[in-house]
């Protein structure tokens, strides 16, 4: 049996068409993980021999509502483990919502986090020159930003200063935040001079405009890390005309660490080949090079993951991957093509400028388009968005003050009717 295609390099994975037995850095991997859980064993025992390709296809995949269902308490022998643990230091955890909205517990080894964000920047020409030296850091995302140590109390500056990094909000959604709390957040960012910005695009945005507004400028910024969610080039432009340091695309999750890093709307990305072998799934039969991923995480002790169904869907391009976002958050027309984020973008007109904005399916043929800017729309561009769509929809525009987010303080750009 030929073998599955993955993302990753092949120095990392020489997973070449026709080989029967599956690359021994990646058995190596395997058996490791199930040394550490016995989740894996309970789902597929796992023979002594050298583990082949038909094997590997048979071991069931892991989905996100298999981990909230189980908890994690079934990737360990028993759940004084996990006590022991935390009494111990030796692991920590991190809670998390991210798209099913159901509240998901990781828990991770001490220092695991950090040591693959490294990994992480190491695999980015923009990042890797922060790697091995302090700089300074802030951080605007949802509360509960998933994986990083965002505090849960109204602890004041510089209290929320962390080795270099300053977590800017105490509270989810930025489009509630008064004029007196952007003031603060402003002020603490100046207070700082961070090299570096990290957030949620639509948090970063709104950031971009309350700076704007005031008429402040950071000019210590040299880089922009987009991560948390979805961002459109809407986002990225209204950023860069405040914050005009380079984009970096960092995407992951707090149970996967972090998977691809890339320039920013460069589709350009690359997986992580030292936090995970990435296998790549065929989406439907009629998209070439678009693919669900499967993950298999690398030297992970506490709740490693082996073929983890992410949701995400990827587009393999001459330049490296394309980030399309979340299944349940494409469209898919009658003729099968994909609608995504970057579809949308690509539909509005010349000089359009949002700070933000979500396009809603209502209907079989209708959609409405919410958006938050400083002007009204063209009048074309509920008619480019409806061509864009496909033939027989109709798409009607509204000016926002507030798009709020989702109950994990995340924002939906593209919402099509539940299939």
């Amino acid at each position: 049996m030929s073998a599955p295609v993955f993302a990753n390099s092949t120095a990392t994975l020489d997973a070449t068409s026709g080989q029967e037995h599956v690359p021994p850095s990646f058995e190596k991997e395997i058996r490791s993980i199930y040394e550490h859980s016995p989740l894996y064993g309970r789902r597929f025992p796992l023979h002594d021999e050298t583990l082949q390709w038909s094997c590997y296809r048979e071991m069931p995949t892991l989905s996100k509502e298999d981990i909230i269902e189980q908890g994690p308490q079934a990737f360990f022998e028993d759940y004084a483990e996990i006590e022991r643990g935390f009494q111990d230091n030796r692991y920590e955890y991190e809670s998390t919502g991210g798209t099913t909205q159901l509240p998901m517990t990781v828990v991770m080894e001490e220092g695991w986090w950090d040591a693959q964000t490294e990994r992480a920047y190491l695999a980015s020409p923009i990042l890797k020159q922060f790697v091995g030296r302090p700089y300074r850091k802030c951080v605007l995302a949802p509360i509960g930003c998933s994986s990083n140590l965002c505090p849960y109390e109204d602890h004041p500056f510089p209290n929320r200063y962390f080795d270099g990094t300053v977590y800017l909000n105490l509270s989810s959604d930025p489009f509630s935040f008064p004029e007196p709390e952007w003031d603060r957040i402003i002020m603490e960012l100046q207070a700082t001079k961070p090299e570096v910005i990290e957030g949620e695009p639509v948090y970063l945005s709104l950031l971009a405009r309350a700076a704007q507004k005031r008429g402040v400028t950071v000019p210590s910024v040299k880089v922009v890390i987009l991560t948390y969610g979805k961002a459109s080039r809407q986002h990225g432009a209204r950023i860069a005309e405040v914050f005009p340091g380079k984009q970096v695309d960092l995407y992951g999750s707090t149970e996967a660490g972090y998977l691809f890093v890339g320039e920013a709307f460069q589709d350009d990305s690359q997986v992580v080949d030292d936090n995970a072998f990435i296998e790549l799934v065929p989406c439907r039969e009629k998209l070439a090079d678009v693919f669900q991923i499967f993950v298999t995480t690398r030297d992970r002790v506490a709740m490693p993951l082996l073929r983890y169904h992410t949701g995400d869907i990827v587009q393999k391009l001459p330049t490296g991957y394309r980030l399309l976002g979340r299944e349940r958050d494409l469209h898919f027309r009658p003729d099968g093509s994909v609608v995504s984020v970057y579809d949308i973008d690509a539909a509005l007109p010349e000089g359009f400028a949002a700070w933000h904005y979500s396009l809603v399916q209502t209907s079989a043929n209708r959609w409405d388009f919410h958006y938050v800017s400083d002007q009204t729309a063209p009048d074309n561009l509920e008619a480019n968005l409806a061509a864009m769509l496909g033939k027989g929809i109709r798409v009607n525009a509204f000016r926002r003050r507030v798009i709020a987010p989702t109950a994990s303080g995340k924002f939906a750009l593209l919402k099509p009717l539940p299939r």
